[in-house]
């Protein structure tokens, strides 16, 4: 039997010495503010609306590649620059159209590694040493990448994304050759502008976006683990960007 210690009507239990709750009891309720507050935030109407958001300000976003690709085509005519743009025409719909996600990673790291991924490459800078090679080779290099980039999205359809998620399984396209081809046809792309210009600061900004979307690579591997299908789809297909190599 417990029994009760101090002075009568002290309102403290002896076994605890603590004038705080018993473990068990209930919490008091929440102001009706803070209540309809928690509610909404959880609905599927608030969770909606962010999505909503977040598409739009990617489309906003790939809108602004796509005028400078239209500004550069224009300027030089040259078929890379129409290419281009047709690209980012392409990723501006995508975020319009793209399905939900069944899980979509919520760390900050991740949504860091995609931010420097996707935008690492717009520290570029057109200065240093411009050889004629590197200049014929860089274009032939961005042209492989443009392409691979372009076949990516297309075959991705609505499955389109930005951070980590898992908005179902691509298995056709180069997807059936390694699990993130576009990030190599980044890396593809952005090596084309390195030897193109080279210097010290397109070589550390080439540096930083690989390193972005080598780690966009790991983290979308852990998040598609959840899903029941891609044990089999990275059994099959080892490699996530280079073919024999990684």
């Amino acid at each position: 039997m417990l029994r009760l210690s101090g002075r009568r009507g002290s309102g403290r239990l002896g076994l605890a010495g603590s004038s705080h709750q018993p473990i068990g009891h209930p919490k008091p309720p929440c102001s009706i503010l803070r209540c309809w507050l928690e509610r909404e935030f959880q609905s599927a109407r608030a969770q909606r609306l962010v999505r909503i958001s977040a598409n739009l300000v990617g489309a906003v976003g790939a809108s602004l590649f796509a005028i400078d690709s239209l500004q550069f085509y224009l300027k030089t005519h040259l078929l890379i620059g129409a290419t281009f743009l047709v690209e980012q025409t392409w990723v501006v719909i995508a975020y319009l159209i793209r399905r939900s996600a069944h899980t979509v990673s919520r760390r900050l790291g991740d949504w860091s590694l995609a931010f420097g991924g996707t935008f690492g490459a717009a520290l570029f800078r057109p200065v240093g040493a411009h050889p004629h090679w590197g200049v014929d080779a860089g274009l032939w290099l961005q042209l492989l990448g443009l392409a691979i980039c372009v076949w990516s999205f297309l075959a991705l359809g609505r499955s389109f994304g930005f951070a980590a998620a898992d908005r179902g399984l691509v298995r056709r396209g180069p997807y059936a050759v390694v699990r993130h081809p576009i990030y190599a046809s980044y890396v593809l792309l952005q090596t084309g502008y390195v030897v193109q210009s080279i210097s010290v600061w397109n070589a550390l900004v080439m540096l930083f976006a690989t390193s972005c979307n080598v780690g966009r690579a790991l983290v979308e591997d852990r998040v598609l683990a959840t899903n029941e299908h891609y044990d089999a789809y990275r059994n099959r297909v080892r490699w996530r960007l280079l073919p024999g190599v990684w």
